[in-house]
């Protein structure tokens, strides 16, 4: 109850783990895109904000997706389920257009290939997943192109967001955990391996290997 509408001034605290801010004027989730340095966050009060809008389940998966790391939103516990459905089905959110503004060189015009683009977004924070799990970075043509929207296909683009999802919560399982979807990948890939070889094996070896 501050009324504050900006949260640009919380970008340099690094180390704040809980921030509380029901009741105040804050106008759209962009402003969230301040929140996203602070890796330590991990309790969020937002609720009767401006932001927050008539669809309270497009709200809390839009903040999700935009703050994975959260644990607790509006006094209600974070699921990793609730984590995985944001990233594929929250509403990306976009640095708001004066902080942009304010990140420009001379000529103030936008760079619409770097910090506005929300593919380029996508992309460096799954790599940067990557480099922490110790997997190589994915190339860029491994993304859909935004170029033109319109031959950018869903099922493409929702698999890249659940590949985001897979990556983040493999950095908050244990080693029995990990362990357990080692044994299912290998298991899934053990299927691709029958299905490409499927041509040249006999029907008694492929019932061999699936009992096997």
């Amino acid at each position: 109850v501050n009324n504050i509408s900006s949260l640009s001034p919380l970008a340099g605290c690094l180390s704040l783990s809980e921030l509380y801010l029901r009741r105040n004027m804050i106008p759209t989730l962009s402003e969230l895109c301040h929140l996203r340095p602070l890796t330590r966050l991990r309790v969020l009060w937002l609720t009767e904000n401006p932001c927050c809008g008539t669809d309270p389940s497009r709200y809390r998966l839009t903040v999700l997706r935009c703050l994975p790391r959260l644990q607790k939103l509006d006094n209600q516990v974070v699921t990793e389920d609730e984590i995985a459905l944001a990233l594929v089905e929250g509403d990306e959110v976009s640095t708001p257009t004066s902080s942009i503004q304010n990140q420009l060189p001379n000529n103030g015009l936008p760079d619409t290939e770097t910090e506005n683009d929300p593919f380029n977004y996508n992309m460096e924070e799954t790599n940067k997943i990557r480099k922490e799990l110790g997997m190589k970075p994915l190339s860029r043509d491994k993304f859909s192109s935004p170029s033109s929207p319109s031959t950018v296909e869903k099922p493409t683009m929702k698999k890249t967001h659940i590949l985001d999802a897979v990556l983040l919560l493999l950095k908050d399982l244990d080693e029995e955990e990990l362990q357990v979807v080692h044994t299912a990948t290998q298991n899934r890939l053990q299927t691709y391996t029958m299905d490409s070889g499927d041509g040249q094996r006999s029907p008694a070896q492929k019932t061999a290997d699936i009992q096997h």
